[in-house]
């Protein structure tokens, strides 16, 4: 795919792609959405259409990488940390950060919106669900690639392959945008010696309606 960036970032020197590595399989089988989402969706139908005829993946070209990772670096440096808790009084919301506090799905919601303003396919933004290495629910956002799929976070400025994150993955958006599909609690050997058992709380928070504690 060639990609059209605007907004004056692609003058700047970018750094070369990272190597190729293998992408997040799916298991395939919708699964409930977090219910935060849901709701997101229902009042911002726009962040959440995807058009079907785009390209799931796109080509990691250094112009497209050096956006992902100047964007990823922007927004962790614009928005505060907040918990949902303390911004809005209930224990998980996603929103866009417009005042400029937000927790860890609101960082990724802006990255995914500036993403496409600048020319990416919604499609290849996956917000995605996860286990953190604390054990704790966790949003990062997944952008599906030519060289593998990668993590943008707001815990660091780092653009890291899925694998070299430390995360268990639950699920993330199907290519159509209109379902949640099972990553299968898909993990790295790290997160194996470091999180054993996954609590079952934070493994069952993004699929069940009305018990989820919060993404941070």
């Amino acid at each position: 795919m060639a990609l059209t960036l605007t907004g004056g970032l692609e003058a700047q020197t970018v750094a070369a792609p990272p190597s190729p590595s293998k992408p997040l399989v799916t298991r395939n089988h919708p699964v409930m959405p977090v219910p935060a989402w849901i709701l997101f969706c229902k009042q911002r139908p726009e962040e959440c259409a995807v058009n079907p005829s785009e390209p799931a993946t796109i080509t990691l070209t250094p112009q497209a990488w050096g956006m992902l990772t100047r964007i990823n670096r922007q927004v962790n440096g614009t928005i505060r940390p907040m918990t949902d808790i303390e911004h809005w009084g209930v224990a998980d919301r996603w929103d866009s950060a417009e005042d400029g506090y937000g927790d860890c799905e609101d960082y990724q919601l802006v990255k995914r919106k500036r993403l496409v303003e600048a020319g990416f396919p919604r499609r290849v933004l996956r917000m995605t669900a996860v286990i953190d290495e604390n054990g704790e629910p966790h949003a990062v956002l997944m952008v599906r690639t030519d060289r593998g799929d990668f993590i943008l976070d707001n815990k660091h400025d780092a653009i890291l392959p899925w694998r070299r994150t430390g995360y268990i993955y639950l699920q993330r958006e199907d290519s159509t945008g209109s379902i949640w599909v099972s990553l299968g609690e898909a993990f790295t050997s790290h997160v194996a010696t470091t999180i054993a058992p996954v609590p079952r709380i934070a493994r069952e928070a993004s699929a069940r309606p009305g018990q989820t504690p919060g993404f941070r």
